[in-house]
């Protein structure tokens, strides 16, 4: 199986950096990774610009990228009115969050996690209408920096949950970075019971260095193929104290590789991408990118 990848960069790791990035130096960040065989890029987030003013000019984002018809453009939405937004400009695929923990939802998003069900559940019905492609992030799936470990039912509840409404994929994300490889082992092994490969997706941070590993057991013992990856390890989480950015795709493509897995991205194009922006990778193949 192919491997696909959803690269985050250009809204989970935009979204957690201080400075304010140039429209225009988004765009060109985007074109740039459309060129480099990424199967979806998450453009933006449809929040509020009071909440988020590094993703204010999603819109404009959106109507100004080339677009590859290879890619598919996604994007965060976190009520009616911001599908409203994303819908006038053509996302392809409308991404909702919740969390497998109350404490965190509810200083992320401001709800219980059955109160954000409830609001998703009309978002994905509307985006159903609307012929798109539909996600939702379960974040803290394994851990959480309130409540600590996180029962595997709990995340198996909620993605079936989700299931029912109709979403297309889920995005099972280690918000802290603290998940090992027994960790996914033993959450695999309950989702896959009766949740199909092709509806899972993994998001992994590289806070305490297993995201790795964790990537390794989930392709080599599961076969499970979809992960999320930000160009140059851009992200991390506001409500997290202390989480690290998100699994280079770099270094995600080039340990993909060397274990002979199907992946088709060119590591130079995602590196000189995030030269545009003119932020330091946190990757290691940056480091020794003329070696390869």
């Amino acid at each position: 199986m192919k491997i696909y990848i959803t690269e985050v960069g250009p809204r989970d790791g935009l979204q957690n950096i201080k400075e304010i990035i140039s429209t225009e130096k988004k765009i060109e960040f985007i074109n740039k990774l459309s060129e480099s065989g990424v199967d979806e890029i998450e453009v933006s987030s449809f929040v509020s610009p009071k909440a988020i003013p590094q993703l204010s000019d999603a819109e404009e984002v959106f109507r100004n990228i080339n677009r590859n018809k290879n890619v598919i453009y996604s994007a965060l939405v976190p009520n009616e009115k911001g599908l409203e937004r994303a819908l006038s400009v053509n996302v392809d695929k409308i991404s909702v969050f919740t969390s497998a923990s109350e404490t965190f939802n509810l200083k992320n998003i401001n709800m219980t996690i059955e109160e954000s069900l409830n609001k998703f559940k009309n978002i994905i019905k509307i985006s159903k209408e609307h012929k798109k492609l539909t996600r939702a992030y379960i974040s803290t799936a394994f851990y959480c920096p309130y409540e600590g470990k996180i029962e595997e039912k709990k995340v198996f509840q909620i993605a079936l949950k989700l299931l029912e409404f109709g979403v297309d994929e889920i995005s099972i994300g280690d918000t802290i970075g603290k998940a090992s490889p027994d960790d996914v082992r033993n959450l695999l092994s309950v989702l896959l019971k009766e949740i199909s490969i092709e509806k899972i997706v993994l998001h992994f941070h590289v806070t305490y260095g297993m995201a790795m590993a964790n990537v390794y057991v989930a392709y080599k013992e599961f076969s499970i193929y979809k992960f999320d990856s930000s160009a140059g390890g851009l992200g991390g989480c506001p409500f997290a104290v202390g989480a690290r950015g998100n699994i280079a795709t770099e270094d995600l493509v080039y340990m993909l590789k060397r274990i002979g897995a199907n992946v088709n991205v060119d590591i130079l194009k995602i590196v000189s991408a995030l030269d545009i922006l003119g932020i330091e990778s946190q990757s290691y193949i940056s480091k020794v990118i003329n070696l390869l």
